[in-house]
């Protein structure tokens, strides 16, 4: 029996340029719609204060929700650790990818977890496509699937 997260979503400054990150992105939140709900509202990218007020107008939205944030100073989690967190979760989480300049002080201090992907810098598309890649590698091994170790 697949184990559902309630829901999730992605806030994240910017449309994507690289169609390659696009796509993939795509096919990893597809994939990961299997397990729950994902949905994505991006902001239009600007300055970090002006994105940052964007992103705090659709995190007043969701009440309740578990606002994870990535950023560089985050803490860095396993697979297995991130998957753990994920069925744990009992409310809907929302994460926030910021655009290329990062995010205002603002949207971190909304955060109940601040989360590094790594200590590696990434462009904001990478860093969205190596999410949406996490999101569906966590909720697949969640539920006892082969991808994580194909």
């Amino acid at each position: 029996m697949a184990k559902y997260v309630r829901m999730t979503k992605l806030v994240a400054v910017g449309r994507m340029r690289d169609k390659f990150c696009e796509q993939q992105c795509n096919a990893f939140l597809t994939r990961a719609g299997a397990y729950g709900k994902c949905e994505v509202v991006t902001v239009p990218d600007s300055n970090v204060a002006g994105e940052g007020k964007a992103i705090l107008r659709e995190l007043d939205r969701e009440r309740n929700a578990l606002i994870v944030v990535l950023t560089e100073e985050g803490k860095e989690f396993t697979t297995a650790e991130f998957s753990a967190f994920l069925g744990k979760a009992e409310s809907k989480i929302v994460f926030v990818i910021g655009g290329p300049f990062g995010l205002a002080p603002e949207v971190k201090q909304r955060a109940a977890v601040l989360w590094s992907l790594s200590k590696l810098t990434f462009t904001h598309e990478m860093a969205r496509m190596l999410f949406c890649e996490q999101l569906y590698r966590g909720l697949n091994l969640l539920n006892g699937g082969a991808y994580h170790h194909a």
